[in-house]
This record gives C-alpha cells, sequence and structure tokens, in this order.
C-alpha cells in the first residue's frame, strides 16, 4: 500500500470500492489487511481535506473514517458528505466510543461505527452491513440509538 495521500486505484477488480481514511499508517495498513482481497481498495487518506478529495475522484462505495484527523475531523467530512449528498456510504473506525460521537456520526449519516479496538473482528462485517443497507455498531459501544441505528450482534 503506498504511504500517505493516494488519488489513484489501488486495484480494478469489480468489487466494492473501499476509501480508507485515518491519519495513522499503522491502522491503514491493518485496515488493507482486512479488507484487501473482500473489496476493492481505491485509496488512503490521511486528513480530512485529502479525504474528501478522493471520494470526489475515486467515488468509493464506502469510506472507512477515522474521527480523529489532522486538516478536518471525521464529523466534519461527514457534514459535507452530507451537504453536498453524496452517494458514498460512511463507515467509522474510531479509538472515541463515547456516545455522543456515535449520535454525531450516525445523525450526519454515518451507517457503521467501529472501535479500533474491535477493527480485527468487526471491520469487514461493518463494511458488509452497510453495503446491505443495514447499520453496524460495535458491540462494546453503549448507544441506545433512539432508533437511529440498532445495535449489531456478537
Amino acid at each position: 500500500m503506498p504511504q500517505g495521500r493516494s488519488l489513484v486505484n489501488i486495484s480494478s477488480n469489480g468489487k466494492a470500492r473501499i476509501l480508507l481514511a485515518d491519519d495513522h499508517q499503522a491502522i491503514l495498513d491493518r485496515a488493507c489487511e482486512l479488507l484487501d482481497g473482500k473489496f476493492e481498495l481505491v485509496g488512503m487518506a490521511q486528513n480530512g481535506k485529502d479525504a474528501l478529495e478522493a471520494i470526489d475522484a475515486m467515488q468509493p462505495d464506502v469510506l472507512v473514517l477515522d474521527i480523529g484527523m489532522p486538516a478536518l475531523d471525521g464529523i466534519r467530512v461527514m457534514q459535507q458528505l452530507q451537504e453536498k449528498r453524496s452517494p458514498t456510504k460512511v463507515v467509522f473506525l474510531t479509538v472515541q466510543d463515547d456516545p455522543d460521537y456515535v449520535e454525531a456520526a450516525f445523525h450526519y449519516g454515518a451507517r457503521g461505527y467501529v472501535t479500533k479496538p474491535r477493527m480485527n473482528s468487526d471491520l469487514v462485517s461493518a463494511v458488509q452491513e452497510v453495503l446491505a443497507g443495514r447499520t453496524f455498531i460495535s458491540p462494546t459501544v453503549a448507544f441506545s440509538g433512539d432508533g437511529l441505528a440498532p445495535k449489531a450482534q456478537d
């Protein structure tokens, strides 16, 4: 996987197109390992501004997005995607398990929420659920959602 910002296609195999955005290279690398072969990984970004540019350039089906990133945080990226009426679905991959972050994510249109400690067990399932039109929240996240999103089962 290339380092940092990548606005060129990584593969072209007809599978669902995934863009990764996180400011930690180790997380990007691990997410690539988990998702590669199951989906088409079209690029990576290491800040929110580059993620928005990559979405425009790549038109991914799903953006796997961190909340805490430089230049533009993940919630602000979601706000801009909502304003643009982007068809890209978003799965957050974050250390934040505070219900306020989860509520904000779903308020602005996220369809999935995975905590980084659960990345190995939850990320692939979250992307699959979101692609199927359902929502996914890591089971360790305490969030009622008031109908925003049902909890996923272990």
